[in-house]
Order: structure tokens, then C-alpha cells, then sequence
């Protein structure tokens, strides 16, 4: 897939709003107050992974602004730059993991295994609660059970929805020398 800059802002656009979308009316609530288990992050995975890390974080800040700007309170901007660097870290894994060409085998999964459990807990465990402490000066007691349940849960929904995503997608691509000549 060639990524143009049209595609890309198309991409982007068509990705917020999934993102939204999944993270607004999907969300499954857990026994972290206000913290939920989100399955837009395995759409972030996938859209990451083939139109690369600007998309990637693009589609994680605007749509996590969209979902905060929709409970009718004030961004979280802690949250949604953790989103966009989960985006990003995302995205760079489409220099080796060649999905748009409908790589996705064994030692891709393993990679995509591994980069969102790292991204998840730089984001949720890190950059998530120190900004809280940083911007919001949150209690910290607070701050770190709710990055835990978050980097735990999108971790689970990336690796396992999101890794299921992109094997579904990269089966819908044809393979360079497949076919047949008749």
C-alpha cells in the first residue's frame, strides 16, 4: 500500500472517528473508577501498522480528545498524549511488520505482542500519571491503580482483538508470486 498524504488524512479521519466511535459506545467499564476497558486500542494497533506512526498517533489524540470532549467535560490531556504515543510506538512497527503486503506471521505477531506490551506500559504506567501529578496534581495512589487496570486491559484488547485484526486483514491480501499463470 502506498501511503500518500491523501491517504494518510484519509486515514487519519476515517481512524479518529473509529476510535471514537469504539471508545465511546464499547467501552466496558471496570472496577477502576473512571477507567474502562477499551477496545479502540486494538483499532489503533491495526491503523497504526499500516498507515505508520503519524497516523498512529493522530488517530489516538484526536480521538481520544473526541471521546473526552463527548462526556461533556474538559480533554484529559495526560490520557490522550499516552493515546498518541501508543499510536506512534504502534506505527513504527510498519517498517518491519509489512502488513499492508500481508505479512503477519508468526515472528510478526510476536513483535506485535511485545511492542504493545511495552507501549501500553510506557503509556499507562508511565506517561498517563506523571502527567496526571505533572498537569493535574492528582493523587498519586489514584493515578497508579488506574494506569495499571489501563495498561493491563489495553493490553489484553490490542494483543488479542488487535492481533486478530491484523491476521484477518493480512489473509485478505495477496501474496507477491501467488498466482497462477493459466
Amino acid at each position: 500500500m502506498k501511503k500518500n498524504s491523501v491517504t494518510t488524512v484519509v486515514a487519519v479521519g476515517i481512524g479518529a472517528a473509529l476510535f471514537f466511535v469504539v471508545g465511546r459506545f464499547v467501552a466496558i467499564p471496570s472496577p477502576v473508577p473512571n477507567t474502562n476497558i477499551s477496545l479502540q486500542y486494538a483499532v489503533l494497533a491495526l491503523l497504526a501498522l499500516l498507515y505508520g506512526p503519524v497516523a498512529g498517533g493522530l488517530v489516538g489524540f484526536i480521538g481520544h480528545t473526541l471521546i473526552d470532549l463527548s462526556w461533556g467535560g474538559s480533554p484529559w490531556w495526560s490520557w490522550i498524549i499516552a493515546s498518541a504515543f501508543v499510536g506512534v510506538a504502534m506505527g513504527l512497527l510498519s517498517k518491519s511488520i509489512k502488513l499492508s503486503e500481508g505479512q503477519f506471521g508468526k515472528k510478526e505477531m510476536i513483535t506485535f505482542v511485545i511492542a504493545n506490551v511495552v507501549a501500553h506500559l510506557i503509556a499507562w504506567a508511565g506517561i498517563a500519571p506523571v502527567l496526571d501529578i505533572v498537569i493535574y496534581s492528582e493523587p498519586i495512589e489514584k493515578l497508579f491503580s488506574q494506569g495499571a487496570m489501563a495498561a493491563v486491559a489495553n493490553i489484553l484488547t490490542s494483543v488479542i482483538v488487535g492481533g486478530l485484526l491484523a491476521a484477518a486483514y493480512a489473509k485478505t491480501i495477496a501474496k507477491k508470486g501467488s498466482l497462477d499463470k493459466e
